[in-house]
């Protein structure tokens, strides 16, 4: 059993920053990609970054040079750092995460998300 926790999401100005943080619990062997997608109401959830367990990211077009994601292996945790937060960016930010267990097995994992809203 694999839970995935948020946490960071709220309030913030134009401009302003925001940090997330997405940890990884249970019965864990290793956690391989991790990745944020995103959700604005009444759109798809999308692809904003992610990041190899070797530390490898990709970003989408419309947050690079804004967001960083970076993760630590041994706290099972990744974090997505953003700045310069505009009004599209508002939406519900959920983590993913494939991990591999003790039994073992591979799982594809999300959290519940958490809410981020840029406005004035």
């Amino acid at each position: 059993q694999v839970q995935l926790a948020e946490s960071g999401g709220g309030l913030v100005q134009p401009g302003g920053s925001l940090s997330l943080s997405c940890v990884v619990h249970g019965s864990i062997d290793r956690v391989v990609d991790m990745s944020w997608y995103r959700q604005a109401a009444g759109k798809q959830r999308d692809l904003v970054a992610s990041i190899s367990r070797g530390g490898i990211t990709n970003y989408a077009d419309s947050v690079k040079g804004r967001f960083t994601i970076s993760r630590d292996n041994a706290r099972n945790t990744m974090y997505l750092q953003m700045n310069n937060l505009k009004s599209e960016d508002t939406a519900v930010y959920y983590c993913r995460a494939q991990v591999v267990t003790t039994v073992p097995s591979m799982l594809d994992s999300w959290g519940r998300g958490t809410q981020v809203t840029v406005s004035s």
